[in-house]
């Protein structure tokens, strides 16, 4: 084993599970759409090397879904929608973009 620091700054985890049978899951209420854009945010803004937007799986709140969960800094957010993403790109990846690499 082999360990290291983190090679990212900051990751955003968002829950893309997809349950069976239609049972509630943040899959289904468009956390892949949720995703791409905070990707597609981070890609705009070169920060690619310094943010992951990941897929996650079961966040085991599912009825709360879409969750977002902010690594380092415990934040987590529920009932995501694309109405959110402003706020959250303000809080977390805005400051960033005038931060110098370090």
């Amino acid at each position: 084993m082999i360990e290291k620091k983190t090679p990212y700054e900051l990751q955003l985890f968002v829950c893309t599970n997809l349950r069976p049978e239609g049972r509630a899951c943040c899959s289904l209420r468009g956390s892949d759409r949720l995703r791409d854009a905070l990707k597609d945010w981070v890609k705009k803004h070169g920060l690619q090397q310094r943010v992951r937007v990941s897929k996650a799986g079961c966040l085991d709140l599912c009825e709360q879904g879409p969750n977002i969960m902010v690594f380092p800094g415990g934040t987590w957010y529920s009932d995501v929608t694309d109405a959110d993403l402003p706020s959250i790109i303000e809080r977390h990846l805005r400051p960033l973009v005038a931060e110098p690499l370090g």
